[in-house]
Order: C-alpha cells, then sequence, then structure tokens
C-alpha cells in the first residue's frame, strides 16, 4: 500500500514537472524582474504610500483616529 503511494506522489510530481517546464515556469531567460519593472514598481510603492499619508493625516481621518483612541482609553472595564 505504501509503495502505490509513494509512486502516485513520484508521478504527480514528475508531471507537475513536466507541464512547469513545458509552460516556461521556473527557468528561463524571464525569471524575474528586470530594473525597469523595479523602478516602476518603487515608484507605484511611493505614490501609493504618498496618498496613505495624505488620507490618514486629513483633518477628518485624524479627529476620526483620536475620537477612536480617546473612546478605547476612556472604556470602562
Amino acid at each position: 500500500m505504501r509503495n502505490r503511494m509513494v509512486q502516485a506522489v513520484k508521478a504527480r510530481v514528475e508531471w507537475v514537472a513536466r507541464v512547469a517546464r513545458a509552460r516556461g515556469v521556473g527557468g528561463g531567460r524571464d525569471a524575474g524582474m528586470t530594473t525597469a519593472e523595479y523602478a516602476m514598481g518603487t515608484l507605484a510603492a511611493c505614490a501609493f504610500a504618498a496618498v496613505l499619508y495624505k488620507i490618514v493625516t486629513s483633518d477628518v481621518v485624524s479627529g476620526g483616529l483620536q475620537s477612536l483612541i480617546g473612546r478605547a482609553l476612556d472604556a470602562q472595564f
């Protein structure tokens, strides 16, 4: 029984490896991001951080956070 399970698992692993190779996964020339992709990703992350900073430091959100913290500190236990 155990031997058949081992053979089945090995067959499945070999099949997955063949499919991955056929699709070009796990190797090849485009295995990672290029410098331009890193630059665009970094730029997008910085832009997103700037938008979040503006939202969090706005009067509405700041007041809401202060209110929330104040209510949490004044909570009765």
